[in-house]
């Protein structure tokens, strides 16, 4: 199974937002590398970091996992939405998203100067994008550098054999936007930001 850190603000969408909800599309991702992280890569089951970008201070709070593989993104074809992209569409969809479920908010927020401080030369996050200040707001993580996260946040430990998720059980998106309206979720509009905020009808996107 592959591992992920995933950004978000909290202000538009927050980890207490995917608690409650249960489950979300992540939307709204408009940077070719991430999406194609989403479309080719992630699989059911796998681990999600969730990072609170954006943020005083910026972090590592919770544990999501992907419970839908890569779908169309429909809010590239909603003309009102800030994601639109006309040169998408149903036919030929140019950007993708999962579903990541939640699974548990860490004891403590991990701030990004002290994964940074982990990221020196033979430190355990060293060569971890998020250290070396990618700006992607979809990026891999390598086992041991996910680990290293969990015992730092204080959560419980997590078996890397992936869980079979029932094929079947596929709801649809639910939308994020409803927890504070006009607010989104993704980071690629502006560097730094995250992810977007999904709407009903088609949901509405995350920012990246």
């Amino acid at each position: 199974m592959a591992h992920w850190l995933v950004k978000t603000e909290p202000d538009a969408f927050s980890i207490d937002d995917l608690k409650r909800l249960g489950r979300t599309s992540w939307d709204g991702v408009r940077n070719y590398q991430a999406r194609n992280f989403m479309r080719d890569d992630m699989q059911l089951g796998d681990w999600v970091l969730v990072y609170h970008s954006n943020a005083k201070p910026p972090g590592v709070v919770g544990l999501g996992e992907v419970v839908r593989t890569s779908y169309a993104d429909h809010t590239a074809w909603d003309p009102a939405s800030k994601y639109f992209d006309e040169q998408s569409s149903p036919q030929e969809p140019r950007w993708y998203m999962v579903d990541v479920g939640f699974v548990e908010i860490f004891s403590r927020l991990v701030p990004l100067d002290e994964l940074r401080s982990h990221g020196e030369p033979g430190g355990v996050l060293e060569g971890m994008p998020l250290v070396g200040k990618s700006r992607l707001s979809v990026q891999p993580v390598t086992p041991e550098q996910f680990d290293a996260i969990v015992e730092l946040a204080g959560g419980r430990k997590r078996a890397r054999k992936r869980r079979t998720l029932p094929a079947a059980a596929k709801p649809a998106s639910v939308n994020p936007a409803s927890v504070k309206p006009g607010a989104t979720k993704a980071a690629s509009a502006k560097p730094g930001a995250t992810k977007a905020a999904s709407e009903p009808k088609p949901p509405r996107p995350r920012t990246r």
